[in-house]
């Protein structure tokens, strides 16, 4: 059968196990558009407002279903838009793959119009970037693009797409299906080794991170976590994926992070770090362990080699699927009892908070989130002071899902909701978004109104761009320059989009509002009125300019 290019490309991912993808339109991958005009129900195109909305959707679809996101983009300012998404889902470890259209072969090198190098450009943002030179290769180019995308430590790939090579005829065939992937199981000696330093600790402690879990190797490692009574500390923005209801769950490494854990971290004198890249916010900046050599014993399992030794020099090294090691482990038998259940009481001592000084009290409202959504839900949002709540005052269960950004991008938040309820219509997606953070992508409620996956989203409203506020205040206390938001009616411009909407003004309001945002059939945004002087669970920004003021003083 003969096909040009761009039918070729779907129907390539079609046999791949692509069903949906995310884009925005452009002249450059005509070819492509005119192939997925055939194929809904087999690989849907969610029409998307702006690349970079595209982009965090592709993301944030590969980290929750684990199979590659699919992104398609216009050449240059398209491309660029999107190469946030690339970037965010790059530091996730998720899998991902953009198209990106190309000029035509005939006039590369001449900077055309909108010409880039892809390969340049993003070179150091993606795993791998690619272009076809040769509509024959278009099968073998995206089967190691689907491959690379999901092995060893995920991530995404950019293939750029010159015009000719879509409109091409050729008679290659596509492919037949995906390659079957095992990941890389432990060598028995190398799981006798780590189970070996974990008796022998006194303070053991397990680090788990990374998206690419399936339930079976999440079930194995708790079960070997309890039977050892050792304490768990999920990397930053990972502690979905372990249960929070576990005795053995004592928090999460990442931003703000709390001083239990950091002592738990600096302390431990065995870590067993499991599919954990080694980041600035999981080790508070490489203070918790000691750069290359850490002090505690450090076991690092990871499925890419590249991971193991980047940063740190374990002890022990072990080149390993996170599920296939935790399916190897059996409980060790330690006298930390004591230590872990510190921890776990710590933890539990982390969710009291004073009332916050606010209209709305997010203290009060996520307490009551905890106790009424569904053991299922989908939570996700972008950057800010806000995400203390999401990620700090919620507990996961195994089913429960978080979608937060390793990379701290604003704007997230919405198109990852958006993605998780493409994704899963029948689940309830919940997006945290602060008012600066939701006007990153607030278009995409368009996106959402057009597919039909609308979630609930919470735009917290406190006029600022709450963590630089918070952090120019203990630089340069009272000199307030930039952080401050004149917004429009959020609700106004959520029912243009066709959500349900209203303002919650005060605590007692939200369990009502929030019941009539479950029974809305079309999503719905609700803006709660959130105090300045709230920016933190634990203080207030009058007694951060304060502090600052009197540190000053004091050292003047």
């Amino acid at each position: 059968m003969v096909r040009n290019g761009g039918r070729l490309l779907v129907e390539c991912l079609i046999a791949l196990g692509a069903t949906k993808s995310f884009g925005v339109p452009g002249e450059s991958y005509l070819a492509v558009l005119n192939a997925l005009h055939d194929t809904a129900g087999r690989l849907d195109y969610v029409l998307c407002r702006n690349e970079g909305g595209a982009a965090f959707m592709a993301s944030a679809y590969g980290k929750l279903t684990g199979s590659p996101g699919i992104c398609f983009v216009t050449r240059g300012p398209g491309a660029t838009n999107a190469a946030i998404g690339v970037h965010t889902a790059m530091q996730d470890s998720c899998p991902m793959i953009l198209f990106v259209g190309q000029v035509g072969t005939d006039m590369k090198g001449r900077e055309a119009f909108q010409e880039l190098d892809y390969r340049a450009v993003f070179g150091t943002l993606a795993k791998w970037a690619v272009e076809i030179d040769d509509v024959a290769r278009l099968p073998e180019i995206i089967a190691r693009a689907w491959t690379t995308a999901l092995a060893g430590r995920p991530g995404p790939v950019v293939v750029a797409l010159p015009e000719d090579m879509l409109s091409t005829v050729t008679d290659v065939a596509p492919l037949d299906g995906p390659a079957t992937l095992f990941e890389p199981a432990p060598a028995g000696a190398a799981v006798a080794a780590a189970r070996t330093a974990l008796a022998q600790a006194q303070r053991p402690l397990l680090l788990i991170g990374g998206a690419n879990w399936s339930a079976e190797g999440r079930a194995a490692l708790q079960a070997f976590a309890e039977g050892s009574d050792i304490p768990v500390v999920a990397a930053f923005r990972y502690q979905d994926q372990f249960d929070n209801h576990s005795p053995v769950f004592v928090g999460e490494a990442g931003v703000g992070m709390a001083p239990h854990v950091k002592a738990l971290i600096r302390e431990a004198d065995v870590i067993l770090a499991v599919n954990v890249r080694f980041g600035e916010m999981t080790t508070d900046g490489y203070t918790l362990l000691s750069v290359p050599a850490p002090r505690q014993r450090l076991i690092h399992v990871h499925a890419s080699d590249r991971e193991i030794g980047k940063v740190y020099v374990p002890a022990l090294g072990i080149v390993a699927g996170p599920n296939a090691f935790a399916g190897a482990l059996a409980p060790v038998v330690g006298k930390w009892g004591d230590w872990r259940r510190t921890a776990r009481a710590a933890y539990e001592a982390s969710f009291e908070a004073p009332a916050q000084p606010s209209p709305v009290d997010m203290v009060a409202v996520s307490a009551w989130l905890r106790d009424t959504l569904p053991d299922d839900v989908i939570l996700t949002n972008g950057a800010g002071n806000f995400t203390v709540w999401p990620n700090k005052f919620f507990r996961f269960g195994r089913r429960a899902r978080l979608l937060a950004p390793q990379s701290g991008a604003m704007g997230y938040g919405l198109p990852a909701a958006i993605a998780a309820k493409v994704a899963f219509p029948g689940r309830t997606v919940v997006c945290f978004a602060g008012d600066g953070d939701f006007q990153m992508n607030c278009q995409e409620l368009g996106t959402a109104m057009q597919a039909g996956a609308q979630p609930i989203v919470l735009v917290l409203n406190n006029g600022v761009y709450g963590t630089i506020r918070a952090h120019q205040e203990r630089a340069y206390p009272a000199r307030v320059s930039g952080t401050t938001l004149e917004n429009p009616d959020f609700v106004g411009l959520a029912r243009a989009y066709g959500f349900h909407a209203e303002h919650v003004r005060s605590t007692a309001d939200f369990a009502d509002a929030f019941g009539r945002a479950l029974a809305s059939p079309t999503g719905a945004v609700l803006e709660l009125a959130i105090s300045a002087e709230a920016l933190t669970p634990r203080q207030t920004l009058s007694q951060m300019r304060d502090a600052a003021l009197a540190s000053q003083k004091a050292h003047a």
